[in-house]
C-alpha cells in the first residue's frame, strides 16, 4: 500500500517506488441516466511495473525509460505542492506506454509519492493523483496503486467533478490463475486529444445494456472471485468485453483495436479460453486461464498458429493483491550510486 500521511515521520533522502500494471476489463455504466457514469472493474498484475528511485538535489533531473515523462510529473507536482528543491529521478523499469496496462497514471502516481516522501508533504495517493490529472473517467489505476486486487469503481457523478472515482470493491484475485497478456508491437491505443473526442461522438449508451453488465459483475463475477470458479468469472468478463467492445468500435475500428490482436484471442476462444478481452483502448489483449501450466500451453499454440514473423508478444503475469511498494532512506545504498 502507498504510503499514507499518517505514516509519515521526516522527510527521506532516497525513496523507491514500484508501482505495478493493471488490465482495466471494461465500464459498467456509459449511459449515466442514475447520476453516475463510467464505473470500472480492473485487476492489478504482478510481474509488469513502474520502478523509479528519486533523491533530494537542488534540481529535477531524470533518467531511464519513458524519464521525459517522469520529469514532466516531477516538475508539475512540485509547482502544484510548492515544494522547494528538486530530486534527482532514475526510471528503472517502465509499464509499455498507451497500451492499456495504466502506464501514465502508474507513473505518476510513483513520482508524486516519492517526492512526497522526499519532502514535509502529506499527499496520499488520490491527492496526487487530482494533482497530476490523472483518475479523470476511472479510478481503477488509483486503486490498484493503493491495495491491489480485482477493483471496482463506482463512477463519477454528475456533481463531482474533479473526484476520483471511489472504490466500491476489491477481492483478492486467486493465486493460482494466470493471465496471457498479447501484445501488437506496431500500434498504441487511443489516448490525448483523440481518446476525448471518441468519448464525445459515441453514440449514447443503452440503459438496459448498462444494467446487463452490473448484473454480470455482481451476480456472476463477484461469486464466481469469492468461490475461486474461473468460469463464471471468465464468462461474465468476456460478456463485459463484447457489449463495451462493441459500443466503442466505431472508434476503435472494431470490438478489438489491434486485427492480430482480435485474431489471437477468437483462435483462444476456440481453444476453449472464455475469458478473453482488451485492456482500455488496448491494443493489448488478454486470456484468463486456470494455472500457468494453461497459460504456457496457450502462448505455445499461438506461437504456432501466427508464427515468429507475426507482430505479436506474449507475457504470462499473474493476479497481484497488493498495491506499491514503497521504500524510504536514509541515504542511498551502495547498489544505487551510479546514478
Amino acid at each position: 500500500m502507498a504510503v499514507s500521511s499518517q505514516q509519515r515521520t521526516a522527510p527521506s533522502d532516497w525513496v523507491d517506488v514500484e508501482a505495478p500494471a493493471r488490465l482495466h476489463l471494461g465500464f459498467l455504466d456509459l449511459n449515466g441516466g442514475l447520476g453516475r457514469r463510467f464505473g470500472s472493474l480492473g485487476l492489478t498484475l504482478d510481474g509488469l511495473c513502474t520502478s523509479v528511485s528519486a533523491q533530494r538535489c537542488e534540481r529535477f533531473s531524470a533518467e531511464g525509460p519513458e524519464s521525459q515523462r517522469a520529469l514532466a510529473f516531477a516538475e508539475a507536482f512540485a509547482k502544484a505542492e510548492g515544494l522547494e528543491g528538486g530530486a534527482r529521478i532514475r526510471v528503472h523499469e517502465a509499464i509499455p506506454g498507451h497500451c492499456g496496462l495504466g502506464s501514465g497514471t502508474q507513473m505518476a502516481l510513483a513520482v508524486g509519492t516519492a517526492l512526497d516522501a522526499l519532502s514535509t508533504s502529506s499527499s496520499d495517493s488520490r491527492a496526487i493523483a487530482r494533482t497530476l490529472g490523472r483518475g479523470r473517467r476511472s479510478g481503477i489505476g488509483i486503486c490498484a496503486f493503493e491495495d491491489g486486487g480485482f477493483v471496482v469503481d463506482c463512477g463519477r457523478g454528475d456533481q463531482s467533478q474533479g473526484e476520483i472515482p471511489p472504490l466500491a470493491l476489491r477481492l483478492p484475485f486467486p493465486e493460482a490463475w494466470r493471465v496471457l497478456l498479447i501484445f501488437d508491437q506496431r500500434g498504441q491505443g487511443l489516448h490525448g486529444e483523440p481518446e476525448v473526442r471518441a468519448f464525445a461522438e459515441l453514440p449514447e449508451f443503452p440503459e438496459t445494456a448498462a444494467g446487463h453488465l452490473c448484473r454480470l459483475l455482481l451476480m456472476q463475477i463477484v461469486p464466481g472471485l469469492l468461490e475461486s470458479a474461473l468460469l463464471p468469472v471468465a464468462e461474465g468478463i468476456a460478456e463485459i468485453q463484447r457489449v463495451v467492445g462493441d459500443h466503442f468500435a466505431p472508434a476503435q475500428g472494431g470490438r478489438f483495436t489491434s486485427p492480430a490482436v482480435a485474431a489471437a484471442l477468437a483462435w483462444a476462444e476456440a481453444q476453449g479460453f472464455a475469458g478473453v478481452g482488451q485492456s482500455s483502448w488496448g491494443p493489448t489483449g488478454f486470456v484468463l486461464t486456470a494455472d500457468a501450466e494453461q497459460a504456457r500451453w496457450l502462448e505455445q499454440g499461438l506461437k504456432r498458429r501466427f508464427g515468429e514473423l507475426s507482430p505479436l508478444r506474449y507475457r504470462l503475469v499473474r493476479g497481484r493483491n497488493a498495491g506499491a511498494k514503497v521504500r524510504r532512506l536514509e541515504a542511498p545504498i551502495q547498489l544505487r550510486q551510479e546514478i
